[in-house]
Parts: structure tokens; C-alpha cells; sequence
């Protein structure tokens, strides 16, 4: 989906670059400041370059970037004349393979697993259909390793390289003790210590968080212009859900929570929500709550069980197939769910002076159509500082995996940024430590 809301094109904030110190003792914290500057830079910097936009000497960049180089995370690439002054200057850009990260993604309808070098790229994936019964966690966490390792294989990944494996499990969570607490799509999953048990079982690292979270990281480490400055994450999946970046930071709240906006009420006569209220936009985004509209319509034929979570994907899947067709029910039923997403978004875009509202997803293909057409102007209509800057409606850039990139992109954003927004928790045996630990400078 092209950048719309009426700025096609539009000028984006340039990336924010962190400024390093010339005290010896925070050596480590540079490291990562010279080596967040050269990621997030549009094109190759030189090291007088990478001086100026960290603010470090040029006997600082010199020793950190020879550091860098032998550790094998940049790699000089080709050299830039210098106007007749000089000799030219060594560019320098990543190594991708100088460190890599697994991703997991735990949707109630699909897990997905893959695994980023270090630019973002993803060099490897695996996808596959959660269990109808999720009744035993450890059945589906086993799965989860045995697809880790099958992963870090199929990428050709030295396993010292891998820094670690990052989950994106649906909320609510406890980050400090990785565990997932009570999701609604996931009956049996109660207080289900999955950071350790998978940590146990892959001898990695190990990073729990929010998928709506994950999803917002990955915009910011892997969605190019998308991911800079301040915008939500709008998460459509199996649940619905937020990821705040608030400039170029990822927000998490006071227990990593942040984005629970699934009982936001957009339809006081609407269904009766599990929390005890009417017209949730959980509720009415739900699949099974949409087959069950369709089904009440006509669109889709009657005996659909509503239990079945396979059943009401594929039977969600031909009520999009029917809407994009024109049929006017299966339209009506879908524009209107556009319509409810819009008002949340619109609400939390004029609370926190956002700039874009990033859609993304699971169902993010099958909805794209509709919100294209129908929400974007009325976002850009409501947004109320729109005449002091323009409010954009985009769709990620990063396809069905973006949690998953996510889980992946936490795991970097810790371990190579200056400021990470998040903990590595759970680390790995002592006999497997990472390979590289530029993110355990003291801050």
C-alpha cells in the first residue's frame, strides 16, 4: 500500500543519530554508537563522516571502527573522492553476516520463525499452522525450538553468530518474568513461562515481548522511512492491537504492555465483549465475530463452526475474497469493520501528535483494499493538526512476518544500539555465551 493521506512523497524526519562520548570508560556504549550511525545512514559513511554525526574524535572512530572490522560486524566498501583533497576516504557499511537473530512470532493461527542478519534482512523463514489444540504449551513451545534450529540451518548461520531468539507472543505479558499470562486467543496459555522454557530447549538467549511491540521495532529497525519519527503500529491479526514509536523510541509502558487497545468501545450496541462490555474493537475485528456477520447476511453458507479456528480462517479469507469481488453484503460487513479500526486510530493519532499509522498483519493483506479506499480519508479528515503537518496512512513494508522480524529486530536493538528498549532476559548457558555483547555496556 503507497504512502497516502493525501502526501504522496512526502519529506521524511532523517534518522536520529545518538552522540557518543570521549571518555575512555564507555567504550562499549561508542561501539554501539558508531555502529548504530553506520546502520541507520541512508548510504556508505566514511569515518570523518561517522566523526561528525556522533560527535566523537577522530582517534575514538578510528580505534572503534578497527574494533568493529576485526569483530566482523563492518566492512569497508569502496572509497569516496574527496573533491581533489586527499587521498579518497574508506567507506564503511554493515557485514551482514557478522551477527544474526531469531525471530518468533506465536499467533493463535500461525507461527512464524525467521532469522535477520544484521542489516534486518531476513535470509531465512519457516511458517507453519498452530496446533488447533494448544491445549499443551510444551507440545507447541517444542515445535518452536525444533523450527529454531531448523531456521539458523537453512540460513547457513554459524550458531556463535546467533545472537539470540526474540518471541512476539500475544499479551498480556510479564517481561520480568517471561512469561505469557493470560491472552484471550490462547485458553490454555496461563501464566506459561515460555522465555525459559525456550531459552532451555535452544541454549540461546532469550527475549520475550509483545507482538504488537515486535511489530513496531520492526518498522524502526527494517522499514526504512516508515519507521522513523513518531507513529502507531496497527496490528490486525487474530487480536487487534497497538505498537507506539514515539520519536524514533519504542514505547512500552510501565510493564511492557503498552497497546492493549482491544476494549476501546466503537459500538455501544455491538456484541458482548468477554470484559463485560458492549462493541469492543477486539470483539467486532474478530474473525469468527465477522464469519458469524456473514453468515447471518447470507454471504457464507450456515454450519460454520465458530470454534474452529481453522474453519474461520478460511471462511474469513472468502468473506474478503467476496468483499474485494463487490458483492455488497460480504462489502458492507468488511467496510464497515474499516470504519471501527479508523475511529481508534484516529483517536490515538490526535492524543499523541503521531505522523503515520503503520497497518500491519496477518489479515493486513486481505484488509489492505478497503482501507486504502475508505479510511484514508477520513483519518486525514479527522486528524486535527493536520495543517501544521500531514498524517499519512501506510501499510508495512515488511509483509506477514512482521512480528516475527520484530521478535528478531528486539534481539539487535538490544544487543547494537546505544539505547536499547528493552532487557535480554534469560540469558544463555555460560558455555554458549553470544559471540558479541556491545550491548552490555554499562548505560
Amino acid at each position: 500500500m503507497e504512502e497516502t493521506g493525501g502526501v504522496v512523497n512526502a519529506e521524511q524526519p532523517p534518522a536520529v543519530v545518538r552522540r557518543g562520548t570521549n571518555l575512555d570508560r564507555v567504550g562499549g556504549f561508542n561501539d554501539t554508537v558508531v555502529l548504530d550511525a553506520i546502520r541507520r545512514a541512508d548510504q556508505r559513511l566514511s569515518r570523518v563522516e561517522i566523526a561528525a554525526a556522533t560527535g566523537l574524535s577522530g582517534q575514538a572512530i578510528s580505534n572503534i571502527t578497527r574494533r568493529l572490522l576485526d569483530a566482523g560486524l563492518v566492512r569497508e566498501a569502496g572509497r569516496q573522492k574527496n573533491a581533489g583533497l586527499g587521498k579518497p576516504r574508506t567507506l564503511l557499511e554493515l557485514e551482514p553476516t557478522g551477527q544474526y537473530a531469531v525471530g518468533v512470532h506465536l499467533d493463535p493461527a500461525v507461527v512464524t520463525v525467521v532469522v535477520l542478519d544484521l542489516t534486518g534482512q531476513v535470509v531465512a523463514r519457516r511458517r507453519s499452522e498452530t496446533p488447533a489444540t494448544t491445549d499443551d504449551p510444551d507440545v507447541l513451545i517444542a515445535g518452536i525450538a525444533a523450527s529454531v534450529e531448523e531456521v539458523i540451518t537453512a540460513a547457513g548461520a554459524p550458531r556463535e553468530r546467533v545472537v539470540g531468539v526474540g518471541i512476539a507472543a500475544p499479551g498480556p505479558i510479564d517481561v520480568d518474568r517471561g512469561v505469557v499470562v493470560d491472552p484471550p486467543n490462547l485458553s490454555a496459555w496461563h501464566l506459561v513461562p515460555l522465555r525459559d522454557a525456550l531459552r532451555e530447549q535452544t541454549g540461546l538467549p532469550v527475549l520475550l515481548d509483545k507482538d504488537v511491540t515486535a511489530a513496531a521495532s520492526a518498522e524502526k529497525w527494517a522499514g526504512g522511512p516508515n519507521g522513523r519519527g513518531s507513529f502507531v503500529f496497527f496490528y490486525l491479526g487474530t487480536g487487534v492491537g497497538a505498537g507506539l514509536v514515539i520519536g524514533d523510541e519504542v514505547v512500552r509502558g510501565s510493564s511492557s504492555n503498552v497497546g492493549e487497545i482491544g476494549h476501546v468501545i466503537v459500538d455501544p450496541d455491538g456484541p458482548l465483549c468477554y470484559c463485560g462490555r458492549r462493541g469492543c474493537v477486539g470483539e467486532t475485528s474478530r474473525p469468527a465475530y465477522l464469519v458469524q456477520q456473514a453468515m447471518q447476511a447470507g454471504v457464507l453458507a450456515q454450519g460454520i463452526d465458530l470454534d474452529d479456528r481453522h474453519a474461520v480462517d478460511a471462511a474469513f479469507a472468502e468473506l474478503c475474497s467476496q468483499a474485494a469481488a463487490g458483492f455488497g453484503s460480504a462489502r458492507d460487513i468488511i467496510i464497515a469493520l474499516a470504519g471501527r479500526i479508523a475511529k481508534v486510530v484516529e483517536d490515538i493519532a490526535n492524543l499523541l501528535d503521531l505522523e503515520r499509522v503503520v497497518f500491519g498483519g496477518p489479515h493486513w493483506d486481505q484488509l489492505a483494499p478497503f482501507f486504502d479506499e475508505f479510511v484514508r480519508a477520513a483519518l486525514v479528515e479527522r486528524f486535527l493538526v493536520r495543517s501544521v503537518h500531514p498524517f499519512v496512512v501506510t501499510g508495512t513494508s515488511l509483509g506477514a512476518d512482521v512480528g516475527a522480524v520484530g521478535a528478531a529486530s528486539l534481539v539487535l536493538d538490544h544487543t547494537f544500539s546505544p539505547n536499547p528498549s528493552v532487557l535480554l532476559l534469560g540469558p544463555a548457558p555460560a558455555e554458549n555465551p553470544p559471540a558479541v555483547q556491545l550491548g552490555s555496556a554499562e548505560r
